[in-house]
């Protein structure tokens, strides 16, 4: 698949991101696009990583911009510094895709870009923005320190006696990461360190991650352990055992916790941020951070967002047990972290999970799948009832409603909930269930995965 577009900006195969193809897509930007006082451009650990960008920065360059080079930095760090000295970013970043792979975030200096924005790039490829003189290219590295600075003051020493396991593995704010949980009061277990790229995805966690994750608990005797996907804005946390809280979970504990109003999280989030009560209203989207933007803008107040993998964005100014917390409108890892393990001192994460309702997601993918053959198969399913109860038999339910928001989401007799949508970057097919039980969940993911691939494969033309 050439470069394209998909739920977190630009994704493609290292070998075609090429100087031309990143110069066209950059050059895009800055003409379709406000840039402010310029453009900041950061990068994640992955191989391809710090070469790409320095074809992003002498693009923007060659354009006239002024160039702040902001090196290895989570991307929340490196929205949060660009938003707030008025100018762009571009963060170069595969996220969890595998290290073959790899892409580019695009923002403007009012957050990340819009779907209509992103149509406005593709609509302006291949036309060149060059000035003379060419812009300067400056070295900045104080962004992770700004970015780690909004939760010092907002949350003072709310973590202190906390036992936290850090799983470092390849993230790029990792270090950024301990300094900051240390700064907050706790004491941090380094765990994991890899000098190979590691594609961390928090809304499919593998199961030898998983056990992996319970020993370390066990061996460590951690409160939780925490970890980020490769570029920071998607969280990973465990409970004292070691066991995984869904990225969605720690969204509504988050939101509550900073007294947000109204919430806005996509269709495959789990349905317990509707049944708590907490929130005057819940607006659901199609998945994607720009959707989930987009539907925050148009709710005023105190509104914030999250998705399924965890992704957190506060749209007004909150307020922590030590001060305020400005807004961040673009996904974080670090704020649902630490808000949900400020929650934790005298119940343990256990106990403030267990405060949530009994409902429960599991998510997982096939990779490397035909997309024509999927999207097929979709497209039958929507269509055509038999295929529906043919899919559902190994689950013994009857589909009672269907929601087409985004893929193909079932909500079974029994209250259960199948979710099928196909990455709109990678070759994979993403499954999300929801059960009363985190048993049940599971079982549903273990079953269906084989059937789903069975049925995929059937609609291959050969």
């Amino acid at each position: 698949m050439p470069p394209k577009f998909g739920t977190s900006g630009l994704r493609g195969l290292v070998t075609d991101l090429t100087a031309d193809c990143v110069t066209r897509y950059v050059q895009a930007f800055i003409v379709s696009c406000p840039v402010g006082k310029g453009l900041y451009v950061g990068h994640d650990l992955r191989a391809s990583s710090a070469g790409l960008a320095d074809i992003v920065a002498q693009a923007a360059a060659q354009a006239g911009l002024a160039v702040t080079l902001c090196g290895d930095v989570p991307t929340p760090a490196l929205a949060h510094a660009a938003m707030a000295d008025g100018a762009a970013a571009i963060m170069v970043t595969g996220s969890h895709i595998p290290a073959d792979r790899n892409g580019l975030k695009f923002y403007t200096p009012l957050g990340e870009i819009t779907k209509a924005q992103e149509a406005a790039i593709q609509k302006a490829l291949g036309h060149t923005a060059l000035a003379m003189p060419a812009g300067a290219i400056t070295m900045a590295t104080d962004v992770q320190a700004r970015y780690a600075a909004r939760y010092q003051s907002a949350f003072g020493k709310a973590l202190a006696g906390l036992r936290l396991g850090l799983y470092e593995q390849s993230a790029v704010g990792r270090d950024g990461l301990s300094d900051l949980l240390r700064s907050l009061g706790a004491e941090v277990t380094s765990l994991g360190r890899s000098d190979v790229f590691i594609p961390i995805d928090t809304e499919a966690v593998p199961d030898d991650l998983r056990q992996q994750l319970r020993n370390w608990a066990r061996e460590h005797d951690l409160d939780a352990i925490v970890s980020t996907d490769a570029d920071g804005d998607r969280p990973l946390l465990t409970d004292e055992d070691g066991e995984v809280v869904p990225g969605d979970i720690l969204g509504q504990i988050a939101a509550a916790a900073l007294g947000a109003q109204t919430v806005v999280t996509p269709i495959s989030s789990n349905s317990g941020v509707t049944l708590s009560d907490r929130f005057t209203r819940v607006v659901r989207t199609a998945i994607g951070s720009p959707y989930v933007i987009a539907a925050m803008q148009d709710n005023a107040g105190a509104v914030a967002g999250y998705e399924a993998n965890g992704g957190f964005l506060l749209g007004f100014q909150a307020q922590g047990p030590a001060g305020a917390l400005p807004q961040l409108m673009t996904r974080d890892a670090a704020l649902p972290i630490i808000a949900v393990l400020a929650q934790s001192p005298d119940i343990g994460i256990k106990g403030v999970v267990a405060k949530q309702p009994a409902r429960f997601t599991a998510a997982d993918r096939l990779q490397d799948v035909d997309l024509k053959a999927a999207a097929a198969f979709l497209d039958q399913l929507r269509q055509d009832d038999d295929e529906k109860a043919a899919f559902l038999t190994a689950l013994g339910g009857t589909c009672m409603a269907v929601d087409e928001t985004d893929g193909v989401r079932m909500t079974l007799q029994d209250g259960r909930i199948v979710h099928l949508r196909p990455s709109g970057n990678a070759p994979e097919m993403r499954l999300y269930v929801e059960a009363s039980s985190k048993k049940d969940a599971r079982e549903m993911l273990e079953t269906l995965l084989p059937v789903l691939m069975r049925a995929i494969s059937s609609h291959k033309e050969f």
